[in-house]
Order: structure tokens, then C-alpha cells, then sequence
């Protein structure tokens, strides 16, 4: 592979937040600010690709002059910024988050229910906000989940149960419950926690990827995702142009196509974005 070829075509870049376009202290470097700024003079375009909900990446998107639609939820919806009109948002079925609650009562696990622009918890599940991995979150605590079951667009079972999260994962599972996805995963933060996502299938940022380059325009061989954790599997599935910091769990720097010996604390994307600029001003 031509690395120059490929990155002078190089139209959209795509950025995983957490761990990746930002430093461990949730800031984004100046000469990564820099690079991106010029980029844009030149007529690249950015938006992210976060687990995040919708209204935890907008001060980002400010900062940055992204004026692009979101994905957000790991793809549960794609908003475009600023404007707000909904590109796809797909809400798991009423049955499912009735069923998530009875079985996180019956296991004595904690329970979040993700909506668009908040993460809704009870009393009886209010060490949620300090355990779950959603940073930049509108968390509210409710009387009761079942007035919440309509518009829910991710559910997170989390705790340090780790056999009754994966029993529940089987309860999520063919042949018992269909049109849903499962990821099941450690805490990178919080030793000995364990969380289960269910959103409904077909939302991945792999798929939220497909869908934002369809509405644009953008041929997906002209698209650069940037990505460091398990979640971002699906994007590197894709025929983007994969990118991997050093920080990245070693199953996305084997799919990567480059890999930049940099962290994400150490402006890894500043370095590659350098990259596309050079490739694009030389000669």
C-alpha cells in the first residue's frame, strides 16, 4: 500500500474520543487543534465516532469547528451538529428494557438506561454515574425505570458480578431475545467492574460509519477512522484507511493499516494528521 496515495485522498477523518483524539485529562492538544484547523482550510472534514451520548460531544465538536453529523452510542444515532436534525437513531424495543430491568433486579445488578442526551438511574443504582465509563454525561436519577422504557437507545448492566453480567449476556442471547446486540467488556478505569451493552442490532460504529459517509457523499476509500479500544473493532472492519495510536489494545493495531508510535497524551493524532497534510501541500 501507498501510505502517501492514500492519505492525499484522504477526505474525512473519523475520531474515537476517549483514549484517542483526547489526552487522559479530556483535552485535546493544541497542535492537534492546529493541524485540524488546517486540514480544514484545505477542505478535510471531522466528526467523531464515540460511546458517548450526543450531547457529550458537542463542546468538542465546537472546539473544533466540526459542523457534521455526530455518531454517537457506539451508532445508537447519528445527529448532525449544530443544527440538531437526527440523521438515524434506532431505540431498542420496549420488551427488551422491561426484561433488562427484571433481571437487573433479580441479579442485583446496576442498571442504566441510555437516552439521547442523559443516562437515566434509580436509587437503589446510584453509584451508576461514579462506575460507568460515559464521560461528559448528563447522568438523573428517576423514581422508577419503567416510565423510562420508550426512546431508550442503549442499556448497561454494570457491576463486579462478573458470572451474573455474563448470565445476563446469555439471557440477551439467541434464541433468547432477537434484533439485539450484546457487547460484554472489563472496566479500562475501575478495577474488578464488568459492563454489558445491549443496543439493537444493527447500531455499531462500523455501521453508524456507513450511514454517515452515505448521507455525505464521501467514498468510505476516502475515509480515515482513528480508534484505540474494543468498541472501535467494527469501524476497522470497514474499507476505511485504520489508524492506530500506541495506546491501542492490540486487536485494533492488527487491523490497523498504520499505526503511529505516539499516545494519545503524546499528540499520536496530531502526528498523523501531519501526515495527511503533508501528503496533500507537497509539490
Amino acid at each position: 500500500m501507498d501510505i502517501n496515495k492514500k492519505l492525499k485522498k484522504i477526505q474525512l477523518v473519523i475520531f474515537d474520543l476517549d483514549g484517542t483524539l483526547l489526552t487522559e485529562t479530556g483535552e485535546i492538544t493544541d497542535k492537534t487543534k492546529q493541524v485540524i484547523f488546517e486540514l480544514e482550510n484545505i477542505g478535510v472534514q471531522f466528526s467523531f465516532a464515540s460511546g458517548r451520548l450526543h450531547g457529550a460531544l458537542t463542546d468538542y465538536a465546537k472546539e473544533l469547528n466540526v459542523h457534521l453529523p455526530l455518531i454517537s452510542l457506539d451508532g445508537s444515532m447519528i445527529k448532525n451538529y449544530p443544527e440538531g436534525q437526527t440523521i438515524y437513531q434506532s431505540f431498542i424495543k420496549e420488551k427488551h428494557v422491561r426484561k433488562a430491568i427484571h433481571y437487573a433486579e433479580k441479579h442485583v445488578v446496576n442498571l442504566a438506561l441510555c437516552h439521547a442526551d442523559a443516562i437515566y438511574y434509580t436509587e437503589s443504582n446510584s453509584v451508576v454515574p461514579q462506575i460507568l465509563d460515559k464521560f461528559g454525561t448528563t447522568y438523573q436519577e428517576i423514581p422508577s425505570y419503567n416510565t423510562f422504557v420508550e426512546r431508550t437507545l442503549e442499556i448497561v448492566f454494570t457491576g463486579d458480578n462478573k458470572e451474573s453480567i455474563q448470565l445476563i449476556q446469555n439471557k440477551f442471547s439467541f434464541p433468547y431475545a432477537t434484533g439485539i446486540s450484546s457487547t460484554y467488556f472489563k472496566s479500562q478505569k475501575h478495577g474488578g467492574i464488568y459492563y454489558l451493552e445491549i443496543r439493537r442490532r444493527g447500531s455499531s460504529k462500523g455501521k453508524g460509519l456507513l450511514r454517515l459517509v452515505k448521507s455525505l457523499g464521501v467514498p468510505i476509500e476516502q475515509t480515515a477512522v482513528i480508534g484505540d479500544w474494543y468498541n472501535d473493532i467494527s469501524l476497522f472492519q470497514t474499507k476505511a484507511f485504520k489508524v492506530a495510536l500506541e495506546n491501542a489494545v492490540p486487536e485494533i493495531k492488527r487491523m490497523a493499516n498504520l499505526t503511529i508510535d505516539k499516545d494519545n497524551n503524546h499528540d499520536g493524532v496530531a502526528e498523523f494528521l501531519e501526515m495527511i497534510l503533508k501528503s496533500k501541500t507537497k509539490g
